[in-house]
């Protein structure tokens, strides 16, 4: 049996990820491929307790403890779902993995990319997407989006507009240094739009 694909999908908050995802497996499903859709933190139960801690803006939480909490989960999730899934030839869509500890962590809080990528490399086992959509949007409308839900904004979701700032910037690094996993989106554009780039990105490899 041929190996799943890992499929990830990469933005601020608000840019569009879960839209996306979920449009993206219903194209996939449709046409009759084996896929499933995770989310991180989560996806399994320890994974999704973790989730609770670093989402909980009634907590302080360092930054180191944020960062390894993400790699601990993302450890959970890569040896009890993911694996398995790849191993059986699904077709795997995370919304978020380790780009998003990059990013966050890395720049948004100022622990260095290189530091953070060394503890994921550890907890996933070096394991690395097949594909990466990267939904592009300025950190001020992604913020408003997000301010739009009806849920109550988490903890990261209350960081300052240079945090975002930061992690805005460091995704646009690290799809110029992997050209090749990394395709960018125009999160901007209209969720029809926005899906039909991402259906051109994703076709031929599944």
């Amino acid at each position: 049996m041929a190996r799943g694909k890992l499929i990830t999908i990469e933005g601020l908050d608000g840019a569009g990820k879960t839209t996306l995802a979920l449009a993206l497996l219903d194209a996939l499903r449709s046409r009759d491929v084996d896929a499933r859709l995770l989310r991180e933190p989560g996806g399994v139960r320890a994974a999704e307790l973790i989730r609770g801690l670093v989402k909980d803006p009634e907590l302080q939480i360092a930054a180191r403890t944020e960062a390894l909490l993400y790699a601990a989960a993302r450890a959970q999730l890569v040896d009890e779902a993911l694996v398995p899934l790849l191993e059986d030839g699904v077709c795997v869509l995370l919304d978020r993995f380790v780009d998003s500890s990059l990013a966050y962590q890395g720049a948004g809080r100022e622990l260095g990319i290189e530091p953070v990528r060394e503890i994921n490399e550890f907890a996933t086992g070096g394991l690395t997407p097949d594909l990466t959509l990267l939904l592009e949007v300025e950190p001020a409308i992604s913020r408003g989006r997000a301010r739009g839900r009806e849920t109550p904004p988490d903890r990261l979701e209350l960081e300052s507009d240079p945090f975002f700032a930061r992690i805005a910037r460091a995704y646009r690094e690290l799809a110029t240094a992997h050209p090749d996993r990394i395709r960018t989106i125009d999160a901007s554009q209209t969720p029809e739009r926005v899906l039909a780039e991402a259906w051109a990105a994703v076709e031929d490899l599944v």
